[in-house]
């Protein structure tokens, strides 16, 4: 079943998401090796696809996992979470339709 993942920023946080934005996208590319993930991508903090200084707000991740336990324990283990850069983390089962 699809999952997702819907992480909000801390704020000031561009620059703990840059020191460890290589480990977390490492994470992603296993799950796209996978054929498990669907989506994924960060919020900009403003309305522009290059936000600048202005930064983030958040992260998206829609992907297969075999239990919410399962996708709640890889959302955990993010090297964002561990890095700060997540102010909190939101796991919900997904219903693709389209």
């Amino acid at each position: 079943m699809y999952y997702i993942i819907i992480a909000s920023d801390n704020e000031d946080s561009l620059e703990r998401r840059s020191g460890v934005r290589k480990d977390h996208l490492r994470r992603l590319d296993d799950l796209r090796n996978e054929g498990r993930l669907l989506t994924a991508g960060p919020t900009p903090a403003i309305d522009s696809e290059d936000p600048g200084l202005a930064g983030f707000s958040g992260s998206i991740i829609i992907a297969e996992f075999d239990s919410l336990e399962a996708a709640r324990a890889w959302a955990d283990d993010d090297p964002y979470v561990a890095a700060g850069v997540y102010r909190d983390v939101t796991v919900k089962p997904y219903k693709r339709v389209y």
